[in-house]
C-alpha cells in the first residue's frame, strides 16, 4: 500500500482533463464575478448545466479554447478572455468555429433611426458594390434585416465576450458585419432616392475603421489620439481616439489651436480606451485657478484650460477609459453629454485565474471601476448613460453629415443661461 505522502504527490502529479478545468472555471467565476449576474441578467445555473455537458464532447484543443470562450461569452464583460495558462500554448481560434479562418469586412456600419436600420457609413468592399449612405436596409442574404440582425447578435454574443447590450448591437452593426474572405454578402436596400436596389458586396481586406463619427468635419488637425477642427460656427471640435498617457498633453495642443472657441464638442465615439490620468484631462477644462467640486474636486490644469461650455458625444463603441473618460464629464457636472446609446458598458478592475490543468487561464472583470458612477453602481454591465439619446438623421447620413456633431452644435448655442437640456449640468461657464 502507498504511503499517504506518496499518494498525495501522484494526484497532484496527475494530469488534469479538461472537465476538471471548466468545473473550475464555473466555480471560480461565480466566486470572482457573480456579484454581477443579476445585473447582467445571467443564469449562472443554465450556464453550469450547458457547459457541464459541453466540456465532455470538447475533443482537441482548439474545441476546448471554444468552450472555455463561450463560458466567459457569458459573463458579458468585455474585458474577459482565455488566455494561455502556465503550461499552455498559443491559442488558436478554430477555423470551422464561427467568425474563423480568414475573416473579411465588409467596409460598412450600419446605425438604427427609429425602428429601421440604415447605412451610416461605407468604404472598400461596400463602396465599390455602389452601397450608399443614408440607405435603408431592407433585407440581407434573403431575411428581413431584423431576423438577420438578431440572428447575428446572438451569434455574437455566443462566442465574444462583449459588454452591455448597446455593445453587442455596435460590434454587430460595425466589426460584426464580416465573412469568410471572398464570401459574399447581400442586401436589398431602399436608397436615398427611394429606389429599391439589390446589392451584393464581397468580403475583403480593409483597413477601414468603422467607429466614431458617421462622417468627419473638414480640415482635421492632429496625427495621434486627438484630433481636432474649428467648425464654420466657430466651436471647437476634438475626437478623442485613444486614452493613452499622454492624452492630458495632446489635449492641449488642441486647447491652443482652439482659443476662444464659443464652445467645445468632446467626441469619443470609436474609443478603445487606454489609461491616462483622469484629474490632469479634467483639469483641461477648470478655468485658470479654479475649481471644479460637484461631485469630485478637479484643479484647473495644462497650459491652455477651456471654460466655455462643453458637449460630449459617446455611443456603444466606446470602451474602457474611454467611457471613464467621458462619464466624468457627466457625471461630475462639466459638461451635457448626448449620445446613439450609452457607452459599451466595460469598466472594470481585473484578475486572472488559472485552471488546473495549467493549459488556460480566464482575464475577467471583479469589480466596477468609478463607484461614483449612476449612482453608485459604477459603469460595469451600464456604461455612461447620455442626458439625451439623438438618432442620426438619413438625409445628414447621404450627405456625408453627422447629425451627432450638428445636434452638439445646436445644443452649444443654447447653453447661456442652463436651461432646457443644460438644467441638469452643474457647471454655468462665466458670462
Amino acid at each position: 500500500m502507498l504511503a499517504p505522502l506518496l499518494m498525495i504527490a501522484l494526484a497532484a502529479a496527475a494530469p488534469q482533463s479538461f472537465e476538471e478545468d471548466v468545473e473550475c472555471a464555473l466555480d471560480a467565476l461565480e466566486e470572482k464575478c457573480g456579484h454581477f449576474f443579476e445585473m447582467k441578467d445571467i443564469d449562472w445555473k443554465a450556464v453550469r448545466k450547458e457547459f457541464g455537458k459541453a466540456a465532455k464532447s470538447a475533443k482537441d484543443d482548439g474545441d476546448e479554447y471554444l468552450v472555455l470562450a463561450r463560458i466567459v461569452a457569458r459573463l458579458k464583460d468585455g474585458h474577459a478572455e482565455v488566455r494561455p495558462g502556465a503550461k499552455g500554448d498559443e491559442l488558436k481560434w478554430p477555423d470551422d468555429a464561427p467568425f474563423g479562418g480568414s475573416q473579411g469586412g465588409s467596409g460598412m456600419a450600419w446605425c438604427r433611426i427609429g425602428k429601421k436600420i440604415y447605412v451610416k457609413s461605407v468604404a472598400g468592399p461596400a463602396a465599390d458594390a455602389s452601397v450608399d449612405p443614408g440607405s435603408e436596409v431592407l433585407k440581407v442574404d434573403g431575411l428581413p434585416v431584423e431576423k438577420w440582425l438578431t440572428a447575428r447578435m446572438e451569434e455574437v454574443r455566443d462566442v465574444w465576450a462583449l459588454g452591455a447590450e448597446q455593445h453587442v448591437f455596435f460590434w454587430t452593426t460595425h466589426l460584426g458585419l464580416s465573412g469568410k474572405e471572398g464570401g459574399r454578402m447581400t442586401m436589398d436596400v431602399k436608397t436615398p432616392e427611394g429606389k429599391k436596389k439589390a446589392r451584393t458586396i464581397t468580403f475583403g481586406r480593409s483597413s477601414y475603421r468603422s467607429y466614431g463619427p458617421a462622417a468627419f468635419p473638414d480640415g482635421m488637425k492632429g496625427e495621434k489620439d486627438v484630433t481636432w477642427t474649428r467648425l464654420e460656427s466657430g466651436v471647437g471640435y476634438l475626437h478623442l481616439r485613444r486614452c493613452k498617457s499622454d492624452l492630458p498633453e495632446q489635449v492641449d495642443e488642441a486647447l491652443a489651436d482652439l482659443a476662444g472657441a464659443p464652445g467645445i464638442i468632446l467626441d469619443f465615439r470609436g474609443n478603445s480606451g487606454g489609461g491616462f490620468d483622469h484629474d490632469a484631462l479634467m483639469g483641461r477644462f477648470v478655468p485658470a485657478g479654479q475649481e471644479l467640486a460637484f461631485s469630485k474636486r478637479y484643479a484647473s490644469a495644462g497650459p491652455n484650460p477651456y471654460a466655455g461650455p462643453v458637449v460630449v458625444i459617446v455611443d456603444g463603441s466606446v470602451v474602457s477609459a474611454g467611457e471613464t473618460a467621458s462619464g466624468m464629464f457627466k457625471e461630475d457636472g462639466r459638461a451635457l453629454m448626448i449620445g446613439e446609446s450609452p457607452t459599451a458598458g466595460m469598466s472594470s478592475s481585473k484578475e486572472t485565474i488559472e485552471l488546473p490543468s495549467g493549459k488556460y487561464a480566464l482575464y475577467v472583470s471583479v469589480s466596477s471601476n468609478m463607484g461614483r458612477f449612476n449612482d453608485g453602481r459604477g459603469p460595469e454591465g451600464i456604461g455612461a448613460i447620455p442626458h439625451l439619446l439623438v438618432e442620426f438623421d438619413p438625409e445628414d447620413l447621404s450627405a456625408k453629415r453627422d447629425t451627432l456633431i450638428r445636434r452638439a452644435e445646436e445644443l452649444l448655442a443654447e447653453a447661456a443661461g442652463g436651461k432646457g437640456a443644460w438644467k441638469d449640468v452643474p457647471y454655468r461657464p462665466a458670462s
